[in-house]
């Protein structure tokens, strides 16, 4: 159980030190930077590579969401949830502090946005509170889909992490003018409480929403899944 933790943390401090850390600096730079596009596809790296890197130890969920999602399909044995969460929460939010401490070396450095999720007028596009728990939910329905059907018995082996990672890029460049892009409660959190004020308050709809899209997803794969 404990290299399993170990590996949680490292896929979750991986995954928001990649994809945070790429909207924080790489994306600061309009003319040269690498814009919604590159922040995608840093997310979905992120994912696919630690998947393949410590996948076959604990999983590879990296996110409570899925988490719970894996839980509700029979997938994941529901007494090790609770400590995949709370080491995929620290292992965000000790990413983020890493990203703080490089960001502050900066000599004219603003905290501003720090990748931080929001709704209303600190959404990237001013999109509502309704608009913002919609798509969580439904990003993060389809991200458990992808996830529970590409690891499924019928799908040929050691392909799975590319299909979750290109997921992941996809929900990046459908939501990330919406909400900066959660459906990870764990990756908010991070941010959140570094820029703390608004970011804290509206933390609430970055674990509800992709909660509840995890659980809804495992309900419907087990709905569609014939293996049984």
């Amino acid at each position: 159980m404990q290299k399993k933790l170990i590996a949680e943390f490292l896929g979750t401090f991986w995954l928001v030190f990649g994809g945070c850390g790429s909207a924080i600096f790489a994306a600061a730079f309009p003319s040269l930077g690498i814009g919604f596009l590159g922040v995608a596809f840093a997310f979905g790296l992120t994912v696919l590579t630690m998947a393949y890197a410590v996948g076959g130890i604990s999983g590879g969920h990296f996110n409570p969401a899925v988490s719970v999602g894996l839980t509700v399909a029979g997938r994941f044995p529901g007494g090790q949830l609770i400590p995949y969460i709370v080491v995929q929460v620290v292992g965000a939010v000790v990413a983020a502090a890493v990203l703080y401490l490089i960001a502050s070396g900066k000599a004219d450095f603003q905290l501003g946005g720090f990748a931080a999720n929001g709704y209303g007028e600190h959404s990237p596009g001013g999109y509502s509170l309704l608009s913002a728990l919609v798509a969580e939910i439904v990003l993060t329905l389809f991200f458990l889909v992808v996830i529970l059907g590409s690891t499924s018995s019928k799908v040929p082996a050691g392909f799975a992490p590319i299909a979750i990672g290109l997921s992941l890029t996809l929900i990046h460049l459908i939501s990330i003018p919406i909400t900066n892009t959660s459906v990870n409660p764990a990756r908010s959190t991070g941010q959140a409480l570094f820029v703390g004020g608004w970011a804290l308050q509206q933390l609430w709809l970055f674990w509800v929403a992709p909660i509840v899209g995890g659980a809804l997803g495992g309900l419907v794969w087990k709905l569609v899944d014939d293996s049984e």
